[in-house]
């Protein structure tokens, strides 16, 4: 057995903690249990589980660091790791930018763990890939897909009184679909820590239309569209700027969020209507409640009507900015409307309709410059409908610039543990054809 009750996993890390002789010491458990499918050409092709337990044991002397793991938790193999530990320790130079582990903390009970979806089985999987395979091969279209489920928990005790404690779920799936003369793609995604929130037949389904929809592709002029960007596609440009919210970074020069002689923050840079917050109790996409550094995780505002309202310190840089530690976030949520997709289409008199993008990479950081592909499903509206399928472009955008030619935010969509909306943009960027389906 690899997840381990709150009561036993402190009694053996209080074990490992009763062996250290270090100045200070830090002890991680974590363990998990995960089932999976993978199926492609409308088969199965293989299925597992596994069951995965390490402990982590962390000492210094002073602001020499030594780091040593095992995956026994006999009283012999604990006093050897910690030992090992200590031995790497001596051994290590100085870290200038070392933080002595927390005190003890208080912390918010977490929302993250869903029994339904510890108890998945292998049938339960196999019915998954049932729910794509089947209908794929009625609609003359090959399924890939992959399934993944786990269960698991963490786990944090350390000489100066800290304990902390998470259990959690989650299940993450995907699937392709591919017409069988090659021309047509289409795809999805799912994940959740609520099992019973997941309708495989229905993501399918969903895949297999694009898909179908997608066949025969027509070339359009690349230049400046309109948009929609389905939850999954903004999100792919979204990552860029969750990342630039690193304080130090943008205090040293080397991010977008940095300006002459300061940061942006307090700055509006983007459309009043965006809002981006990250909150671990959010019961849509919950997350734990402590990081791995045993810093407290609350709901955190990002932009507020357009403006940076924080940046993330790390421990290390808040001290030496003089200012409190803000974590990073474990989650993004942006505000949403409730226009549908359906409804978004209908509103667009010319535009492209994109599914996902792909292959994102950064072309100038100091603007958030991206540079990318469209793929598996990329669509022309006109006059309120979808009107063909038209051949993936290659696209340079900023999410900055995404961000101030908003027209709607639509529904809001989980994808990858974030809540996002969809969202109709103009003057999106496309600068080349791809013939890649």
């Amino acid at each position: 057995m690899a997840i381990y009750t709150e009561e036993q996993a402190r009694k053996i890390m209080e074990k490992a903690l009763s062996f250290s002789k270090a100045d200070a010491c830090e002890i991680n458990l974590n363990g998990s249990e995960s089932g999976n499918i993978r199926y492609a050409r409308n088969s199965v092709s293989t299925s597992g589980y596994r069951s995965n337990q390490t402990l982590v044991v962390q000492s210094n002397f002073g602001k020499r660091v030594g780091t040593a793991t095992c995956d026994e938790f006999d009283d012999a193999s604990l006093e050897r790791v910690v030992a090992r530990a200590e031995e790497l320790a001596q051994l290590s130079p100085e870290n200038p930018e070392f933080m002595a582990p927390l005190g003890p903390q208080e912390y918010d009970k977490s929302i993250t763990f869903v029994q339904a979806t510890a108890d998945i089985t292998p049938e339960y999987r196999a019915e998954v890939a049932n729910a794509s395979i089947q209908p794929a091969i009625e609609n003359d279209v090959t399924a890939a897909g992959f399934l993944n489920d786990s269960a698991g928990f963490s786990a944090m005790l350390n000489s100066n009184g800290l304990f902390a404690y998470n259990k959690s779920t989650g299940v993450d799936f995907t699937v392709t679909m591919r017409t069988n003369d090659g021309t047509g793609s289409g795809w999805v995604t799912r994940d959740y820590n609520d099992i019973t929130k997941f309708d495989a037949a229905a993501a399918s389904k969903t895949a297999i239309e694009k898909s179908v929809l997608s066949r025969e592709a027509k070339a359009i002029e690349p230049g400046k569209y309109t948009v929609i960007l389905e939850p999954s596609a903004a999100l792919g440009l979204l990552n860029g700027l969750g990342y630039d919210i690193d304080a130090r970074q943008a205090d040293e020069g080397r991010s977008f969020m940095s300006k002459e002689g300061g940061t942006k923050l307090g700055d509006k840079i983007v459309d009043e209507r965006v809002n981006i917050w990250s909150d671990p109790l959010h019961p849509e996409v919950p997350t734990a409640t402590w990081n791995g550094a045993g810093q407290p995780l609350k709901k955190t505002s990002w932009l507020e009507n357009g403006v940076v309202k924080n940046l993330a310190y790390s421990r290390y840089w808040a001290e030496k900015k003089g200012v409190d530690p803000v974590p990073y976030p474990s989650n993004f949520i942006m505000t949403g409307g409730d226009a549908s997709l359906d409804d978004l289409i209908k509103s667009t008199k010319k535009g492209i309709l994109v599914t996902r993008l792909w292959y994102i990479r950064s072309v100038d950081p100091q603007t958030l410059l991206y540079t990318g592909l469209t793929r598996d499903g990329t669509f022309y509206i006109e006059n309120g409908a979808i009107k063909y399928p038209v051949k993936n472009f290659r696209f340079n955008e900023s999410p900055v610039i995404m961000l101030n030619n908003l027209e709607t935010l639509g529904q809001q969509v989980r994808v990858d543990g974030n809540l996002i909306p969809y969202m109709k943009v103009r003057d999106f960027t496309f600068t080349s054809l791809s013939d890649a389906v």
